[in-house]
């Protein structure tokens, strides 16, 4: 199993094409392809909560979107 860490742009790239063949595949939990997606899951989710995070919403803005 070739599966190296998130460093660059590109790399992030790569993974979520890897990770769009596997999804296709449909792998069961526990077989190779199962645990190959699950692993790029987990890299994908660190990568983007470190570059792509999601800040807390604005009070008011928050109350306004939930229909209150």
């Amino acid at each position: 199993m070739d599966i190296r860490p998130i460093h660059t742009g590109a790399d992030y790239k790569a993974t979520l094409k890897k990770m769009s063949t596997l999804m296709e595949m449909d792998p069961a939990a526990g077989t190779p392809e199962g645990d190959r997606l699950d692993i790029l899951t987990t890299l994908v989710q660190a990568y983007e909560a470190r570059h792509f995070p999601i800040g807390t919403p604005d009070p008011v803005e928050a109350i306004k979107l939930s229909g209150h």
